[in-house]
């Protein structure tokens, strides 16, 4: 009776590269762009994507250094690690999207959708995301030196630990947002909502909050010096000092 033949077996390390290179290897790069479409480590600088569809996309470590994507559909998409430096994404739907320690710095997200997106560690540095919706968006650690997010909404967002220095935030709303441990140097808030947000140990030095509304908030261990209170709202917030100010405290923690 013939044995039936057998395919030789390949070399370990053979066996070890291909599942290294494998899921670049299946990356779709001249694949048009596409609902979830997959452009893994892809160089993608030169295509317009104004107005495409790419949700639910693998974009992890993509290059869209300076592309167009305004109007386009990104929620659900992973663009983990991603290269988008001025980038534009103004209008952009990027609802639970996935950019963690994503490359945005000078990126534009006017009037951008990114509602629950994840924004961990990323910089976005000078970014543009005036009139955002960042409601309830995880930004820790994430780097916004330097970012415009006036009138952004922020509502419980999570910014612990994030980098906020020279931001401007004029009537941003922040109401219930964590920013434990948070820069916030030289950032402009005047006219913010802050209601119930947390600002426990952050480092609030020269921060204009003049006529913002810091009601219920938590101060407790921040850093005041040089920091602008004029008509802010202080009603029953917890102060620096760990003491609840008066109902009815406005300008000074009474």
């Amino acid at each position: 009776m013939i044995s039936a033949s057998r395919s030789p077996a390949l070399p370990p390390l053979l066996c070890l590269l291909l599942l290294h290179w494998a899921p670049a290897g299946w990356a779709g790069c001249d694949d048009p762009p596409a609902r979830r479409v997959n452009w893994l480590h892809c160089d993608k600088q030169s295509v317009d994507l104004q107005g495409a569809d790419l949700r639910e996309a693998v974009l992890t470590h993509v290059n869209l250094t300076g592309v167009n994507l305004s109007n386009a559909r990104l929620s659900g998409a992973d663009l983990g690690g991603a290269t988008l430096s001025r980038a534009d994404f103004s209008g952009a739907a990027l609802v639970g999207s996935r950019l963690v320690s994503a490359k945005l710095d000078q990126a534009i997200f006017t009037h951008a959708s990114m509602a629950g997106a994840r924004l961990e560690r990323a910089t976005l540095v000078q970014a543009q995301l005036n009139h955002a919706d960042l409601s309830g968006a995880r930004l820790d650690q994430a780097d916004l030196s330097g970012a415009d997010l006036s009138g952004a909404n922020l509502s419980k967002a999570s910014l612990a630990q994030a980098n906020l220095t020279d931001a401007k935030l004029p009537d941003a709303d922040l109401s219930g947002a964590t920013l434990s441990r948070a820069v916030l140097e030289n950032a402009v808030l005047t006219h913010v909502k802050l209601r119930g947000a947390k600002l426990d140990g952050s480092n609030l030095l020269a921060v204009d909050f003049t006529g913002a509304d810091l009601a219920e908030a938590s101060l407790a261990d921040a850093r005041i010096d040089g920091t602008r209170f004029t008509d802010a709202k202080l009603d029953s917030t917890i102060w620096v000092n760990r003491q609840r100010c008066q109902p009815g405290s406005v300008g000074e923690c009474r």
